[in-house]
């Protein structure tokens, strides 16, 4: 599962995604777009089918990558953790692993209910340049997560939806940072410009 705002979904999404599914031997990586993210209340967050149709446009040539709308068609609170119960139930002979980078688990405890979410799920992580992961702490805040972690050994890529939604924003493409129908859907829809 690799879950997220998608706002938009960029290679280091996709390489996050292909680099768990040849570590792990996953059968299929879910794409689990948030319908109202919890952690980002107050800021301007691009509509749900926009985000919805960007990742089909992201994953639409691995054929071992889905999309799972679960996520933005149920109600909210939009936590991870109540979020499992429900894709564990449509698949109840599936084994999970949450996807994560580096800096998602560095800021797990601020997420709802951790220390429940790991005894869900494995968590698969790639560690992420300039995300210093204080493992000591993190054991204090959610005991248990050194044994539900996973690291992924793979070149990092340090990309971020934010940095990619500021250089559309000052009015540059973003060939090069996105699949090419992901970037060319920004352009004809005019999302992230003033």
């Amino acid at each position: 599962m690799l879950g997220g705002t998608f706002d938009p979904p960029h290679w280091g999404h996709l390489w996050l995604a292909e680099l768990a599914r040849l570590r792990l031997r996953l059968d299929k990586v879910l794409f689990l777009p948030v319908g109202d993210p919890v952690h980002k209340q107050g800021r301007v967050i691009t509509a749900v089918p926009h985000r919805l149709h960007m990742v089909s446009l992201a994953i639409q040539d691995n054929p071992y990558f889905a999309l799972d709308t679960t996520d933005c068609t149920r109600p909210a609170p939009h936590t991870t953790v109540t979020l499992l119960p429900l894709l564990q139930k449509a698949q109840p002979d599936a084994a999970f692993w949450l996807l994560l980078g580096g800096d998602s688990l560095r800021d797990l405890p601020s997420w709802t209910k951790p220390e429940r979410l790991i005894t869900q799920c494995r968590l698969a992580v790639l560690p992420r340049p300039g995300a210093v992961i204080d493992w000591e702490g993190l054991e204090t805040a959610v005991p248990g997560i050194e044994t539900a972690v996973d690291l992924l050994d793979g070149p990092p890529l340090s990309l971020s939806a934010t940095a990619i939604r500021a250089w559309i924003k000052e009015g540059y493409t973003a060939t090069y940072l996105l699949p090419t129908a992901v970037a060319t859907y920004i352009q004809q829809n005019a999302l992230y410009t003033n």
